[in-house]
């Protein structure tokens, strides 16, 4: 299935996602960042703070997501997009089906964890009751090579 064409406002969304993630990296935290926008206002927006918060469901997406349901008061988020810069892995993606999000925009695949559509696709599965419109791909190289990176300098340089 081709992917749905980015919207002007995407590469905004993205860029804010990747500010954040730079955010992380900063930090000590694996460099993912996410934010929840609808109708050009930011609704919520996080890094990891996984290792801060010593807590391994402590992902941009899940805090995101969270800010941006107590900002709004309710428990859906129909007209909100999320972006963010590594595909969400299969908690991300459940608690995105859960909030009824519009749309999920992210940058990176991960090969080792996604579920919209590396590993499995969560996001778009035809058993569940509500499906986002998924775009990934978007600004993937940024979003990979700061992931890429991370890692590397965590690693020391290779022989």
């Amino acid at each position: 299935m081709p992917e749905p064409p980015l919207r002007p406002e995407d590469h905004t969304g993205i860029e804010r996602a990747l500010e954040l993630a730079r955010q992380a990296a900063a930090a000590g935290e694996v460099p993912v960042g996410a934010v929840v926008i609808q109708d050009g206002v930011i609704l919520g927006e996080a890094h990891n703070e996984m290792v801060a918060r010593r807590d391994p469901t402590a992902h941009a997406e899940l805090l995101a997501l969270q800010r941006a349901l107590a900002r709004v008061g309710d428990g859906r988020l129909p007209g909100a997009t999320l972006y963010v810069t590594l595909e969400p892995c299969a908690q991300c993606a459940g608690a995105i089906v859960l909030a009824r999000l519009g749309r999920v925009v992210f940058g990176a695949w991960d090969e080792k964890a996604g579920m919209a559509g590396s590993v499995g696709d969560l996001l778009r599965h035809p058993r569940l009751n509500h499906r986002p419109e998924v775009r990934g791909g978007a600004m993937a190289e940024g979003c990979a090579q700061l992931l890429q990176d991370f890692f590397e300098q965590r690693r020391g340089p290779s022989a």
